[in-house]
């Protein structure tokens, strides 16, 4: 692996680099696609590489369970599996844990919100609040399979080994991941067993990694505390890892900081990796504070559920008020949705185009429109997921792209304040953090 910066972002962590390994090159700060089992859902694997996708996620959890990883190294790999011909990350498998432990059959996720320091109590996520499928001990985690119940014991060694066997190029160190909701004493334990599982995996993957294939992230922990996320930023970046994932659960209003404080302290020359965060304005504040990698499944859920990112924001393209809209999703959008065919259905209508109905008027100025997406999901058509997600996706990863360039052009916080004051439909009065 070979991590070159190009450019430093004045006034900022922030830089664009290249990282390059044995199957391809990622141009950072980049977004990488979640292909949770092997699949970007609803989507082809060459429809995520034609909108711009340098590499993809998979999730160690699910693909262990289902179709197994012995399976998958059989026939090939990842790579040959699941037909992906640039590199593959794959995460530990702490979140899961995570999902399946403290934060099961609770509001808790990846971004919480704490309105109340005085609720956050110990006893939030003892064991008779709540029924958990995972319990957490000081050598490794049990869990309950949400496919069929039964029981399974992961350990950082057995991580490593599930990530061996699925042949990804880039994998990370086993972790927990805790909730911002947990009190001190808790999230300083969790700590010391990420740290300690920190040093497990890294040991296990230097047994397996005999050709010098695969490349391990540590993963930066320590809640929403400073000294613990500074801490873990000390501890991991002492270990001889190739590069860093920032993990935890956040509240946004925490997120910045964190961040901020851990790539601080994390080593210049080592790409980072911002777990399971993706919102543009998250991206953004991401790259400024040193981030080189993200990965999230919002665009593709949100597409799935008919939300659809904009320039001017978020919207719900199953509204009414898209019935009879017959402009793309977004205008001057490269993505094959809104783009225009090369044979556009106007060039056959010929002469008639010149009619007066609404259809003909717009017809060819996009592949799909907004009226038709509007009727793909209010018929709940299979077609209508899949079209959302090209555009969710187009959207997200070259809006990265974009913002790489503005920091090689020295325009990033111009570029910023115009893209989120758009974004968010901000008056010149308010103020862009």
């Amino acid at each position: 692996m070979i991590f070159t910066i190009e450019k430093k972002l004045e006034g900022g962590l922030g830089r664009a680099g290249i990282l390059k390994i044995s199957r391809g090159v990622i141009h950072t700060p980049a977004f990488i696609p979640v292909a949770t089992k092997a699949s970007v859902k609803a989507l082809t694997l060459e429809e995520v590489q034609s909108l711009g996708a340098e590499v993809v996620l998979a999730n160690t959890y699910h693909l262990y369970l289902q179709p197994g990883d012995e399976l998958v190294r059989e026939a090939g790999g990842l790579h040959q599996f699941m037909n992906w011909p640039g590199p593959i990350i794959t995460d530990s498998g702490g979140f899961q844990v995570f999902s399946l432990g403290a934060a099961y059959g609770k509001d808790v996720s990846k971004i919480t919100k704490i309105s109340d320091p005085s609720l956050l109590i110990p006893e939030r996520f003892d064991d008779s609040d709540a029924p958990r499928l995972a319990k957490i001990g000081a050598d490794g985690v049990s869990f309950k399979s949400h496919i069929d119940g039964s029981v399974h014991y992961i350990t950082p060694e057995k991580s490593i080994q599930i990530q061996h066997n699925l042949g990804a190029d880039i994998i990370f160190a086993f972790d927990e991941c805790t909730s911002p909701s947990e009190d001190l004493r808790y999230q300083e334990e969790a700590l010391e067993r990420t740290h300690a599982w920190a040093k497990r995996s890294l040991e296990e993957h230097k047994k397996l990694n005999k050709e010098n294939k695969v490349m391990l992230f540590g993963i930066v922990q320590g809640g929403r505390e400073e000294l613990l996320r500074k801490k873990s930023a000390d501890f991991i970046k002492s270990l001889d890892f190739d590069g860093f994932g920032i993990g935890g659960s956040f509240t946004k209003e925490d997120m910045s900081s964190a961040v901020k404080w851990v790539n601080e302290i994390l080593p210049e020359e080592k790409p980072r990796h911002l777990l399971g965060i993706g919102e543009p304005e998250d991206i953004f504040m991401g790259v400024e504070n040193g981030v080189d990698l993200f990965d999230c499944v919002a665009p593709t859920r949100n597409a799935r559920n008919g939300t659809l990112y904009t320039k001017e924001g978020k919207i719900n393209i199953k509204n009414t008020e898209f019935r009879e809209d017959f402009s793309p999703i977004e205008k001057n959008c490269g993505c094959y949705v809104c783009s225009p065919s090369p044979d556009t259905f106007a060039q056959s209508l010929g002469s008639s185009l010149r009619s007066a109905t609404p259809l003909q008027k717009h017809a060819g100025s996009a592949r799909y429109t907004r009226a038709y997406l509007c009727h793909l999901f209010r018929g709940r058509e299979m077609l209508a997921a899949t079209l959302a997600s090209i555009h969710n996706l187009y959207f997200i990863v070259n809006l990265v792209k974009k913002i790489r360039q503005s920091i090689l052009d020295d325009k990033f916080f111009d570029f910023k304040k115009e893209f989120l004051y758009t974004y968010f439909h901000l008056d010149g009065q308010e103020k862009i953090k």
